[in-house]
């Protein structure tokens, strides 16, 4: 309906001599008294037409030429709105394609045949997955799906490192255990990881190889296996959650095939790298920072930004239309450098997006509970997904915008019943397809459905929520932004609500009961549509 309104009034502003016609908004008043779409085009035109908005907005809407079937009022309100109302007709023909697509319904095709990589999750092999890393791994994930919604070809990536002194660090931490248990040691190293899951690789490693490695020279076999026993917990764990990567990408491999040394190489080149008291520095003063940047420390270790830069040469070099980052609050410093690197290199920095989410803090008993990966005073998700269960745990990720803090608060998300939030959306969906079920039973339909029945404000209502949801997806997806999804969900399902105390449909009359019960399919439908989004399931019975 949007795109019909558009079209319609940019055709009435062909009467007034524009040099160019200002962009059309359609947006949903705030009152609902005052219709169901309004823009503001005629206060836009005041300015160039010099005359008053009001004046305008009624030349506009003389000008219009519209489908009675479709738009059933034009008013002009305050000071220039042009609010317009939909016909019944158009609303009932929409829920009768509702019914039609089920399954594709809300799919638009915004971002049709776009190319796009989103990369997220990232955590290097070091240990399991914490809740600290759930955030990341369910926005990411349900942003996907989003862009998928709007047509676009979407490829997941995880990005990792199995280099540097993290790994070099782990891989002495399972030394240490794997000696530890066939008594040769009981020395640990400083710093080392202390969780139970270094003993449980040690232990993997004696029950394979026995005392084979006691003389090992270095910690690279340590490491190698728990990097690959790590790894394949991820991969249960993200599995576990319902996100399958398409892709994985090692850090270590740009410095194999020359692209770190190419990539400081070219910023040479260009006069943005330098080197000072023994390090290499990138010239952020010219792109409006208040000093330069260090690239690769003097100890030769590389800052994040470095291999970041060439990481993001090589994604757009794989011909990506977009590359969508799912990072932390704690990258917010680094990834303008990154932006600024591969825009120096010749890139097109609009086609990388950030995605910055804020971090989470787990409410136990109560109290804000930290934690540590070295330490090993971690809440990993599956124990979080043990305690709660998938759905709820991705539920409570996505709950909120992605830039606020989040509190996951344990003892809310493990309550049972309507309270929880997303309990409250899987039983209005297990509530409809009982009721669906009760009415299959108590009446046999026959011929076709008569939708003009449904008159009541409250099934108007409920219909144009539906309406809503194809242009919610599509706003989710442009602002990455998962939560719009569940408010509509959640005014869904209230709306349904009120629409079934309303409005029963058993020993109703017939045409009424079937009309009725079309307009409960549809919403069913859209609640599985956009649980699907979000990742969770629409159970049929709880």
């Amino acid at each position: 309906m949007k795109e019909y309104l558009v079209e319609v009034i940019s055709k009435s502003l062909d009467q007034f001599e524009l040099e160019k016609k200002p962009e059309i908004r359609i947006e949903e008043p705030n009152q609902p008294e005052h219709g169901d779409a309004s823009t503001n085009v005629a206060m836009m035109l005041a300015k160039p037409l010099k005359n008053n908005p009001r004046a305008i907005a009624q030349q506009i809407v003389d000008g219009l030429e519209y489908n009675e079937k479709k738009i059933s009022a034009v008013e002009i309100a305050g000071p220039g709105f042009i609010n317009f109302r939909f016909a019944e007709d158009y609303l009932f023909d929409e829920l009768a394609e509702i019914l039609t697509v089920g399954s594709e319904y809300g799919k638009t095709d915004t971002n049709n045949g776009s190319k796009i990589l989103v990369e997220f999750v990232s955590a290097n092999p070091t240990g399991p997955l914490t809740v600290g890393h759930g955030r990341n791994a369910v926005l990411g994930d349900t942003v996907s799906r989003l862009l998928e919604w709007t047509g676009a070809k979407v490829e997941r990536e995880y990005y990792f490192n199995d280099a540097g002194r993290q790994m070099r660090v782990l891989g002495k931490s399972v030394q240490a255990r794997y000696l530890e248990l066939l008594g040769q040691s009981d020395e640990f190293p400083e710093g080392g990881y202390e969780g139970e899951y270094i003993r449980d690789i040690a232990q993997a490693l004696v029950d394979e190889l026995g005392e084979d490695l006691i003389d090992a020279e270095d910690e690279k076999p340590f490491k190698e296996k728990a990097e690959e026993e790590i790894f394949a917990d991820i991969s249960r764990t993200l599995d576990r959650m319902g996100i399958k990567m398409d892709s994985y990408f090692n850090e270590h491999s740009l410095y194999e095939d020359g692209k770190i040394e190419e990539t400081i190489e070219k910023l040479r080149e260009l006069d943005l790298a330098y080197n000072k008291d023994g390090a290499v520095w990138f010239k952020t003063t010219e792109f409006g920072k208040d000093k330069d940047t260090v690239l690769v420390k003097s100890t030769g270790e590389p800052t994040y930004r470095l291999p970041d830069i060439a990481y993001h040469a090589n994604k757009l070099d794989r011909g990506f239309d977009l590359c969508v980052d799912v990072f932390g609050a704690d990258h917010i410093a680094t990834y303008p450098d990154v932006l600024s690197g591969i825009k120096s290199l010749g890139y097109d920095p609009d086609k990388v997006d950030v995605v910055v989410y804020q971090f989470v803090t787990i409410v136990k008993d109560g109290k804000p509970f930290k934690m540590s990966t070295r330490k090993a005073n971690f809440v990993t998700l599956d124990e979080l997904m043990d305690e709660v269960g998938a759905d709820v745990t991705r539920f409570f990720f996505l709950m909120r915008s992605p830039n606020t803090h989040l509190e996951f608060d344990i003892a809310q998300a493990k309550e049972a019943g309507e309270k929880n939030p997303v309990f409250y959306l899987q039983y209005a969906h297990a509530r409809i397809s009982s009721i669906l079920r009760k009415v299959e039973e108590e009446y046999d339909f026959s011929g076709e459905v008569d939708l003009s029945k449904l008159d009541h404000p409250a099934e108007i209502t409920l219909i144009k929520t539906l309406l809503k949801f194809p242009n919610t997806v599509a706003n989710a997806a442009r602002l990455r932004e998962p939560h719009h999804v569940i408010t509509f969900l959640n005014q869904l399902a209230s709306d349904f609500t009120s629409f079934y105390h309303d409005c029963r449909i058993l020993g109703e009359d017939e045409k009424l009961a079937q009309a009725r019960m079309e307009l409960a399919k549809a919403v069913a439908q859209v609640l599985r549509n956009g649980l699907s989004i979000l990742g969770i399931t629409a159970p049929e019975q709880m």
